[in-house]
């Protein structure tokens, strides 16, 4: 059952962060799905070495930095890509 929440919710991050990024039209759900869930580790992994409390993922602040996360995985990837 968790199996199922994460994928959804690493989809949901995932399409969010592509919108936010303007990728949306180049990920499918399976790069939606990964993106999500490694920007997720990232943004908590962030939160985490900044000493900051960690929130729940599935809450409102939990989910922001998911996608903030994911965001900052699209951008290096994207600039990655250009060199």
């Amino acid at each position: 059952m968790y199996i199922l929440l994460w994928l959804i919710f690493g989809a949901l991050v995932g399409w969010l962060a592509s919108i936010l990024m303007q990728k949306n039209s180049s990920m499918g759900l399976l790069a939606n799905i990964i993106v999500g869930l490694l920007g997720s580790a990232i943004g908590m992994g962030i939160v985490d070495l900044a000493g900051w409390a960690k929130p729940n993922a599935f809450s409102i602040v939990g989910v922001l930095v998911s996608i903030g996360g994911a965001a900052l995985l699209i951008a290096v990837i994207t600039a990655l890509k250009r060199k």
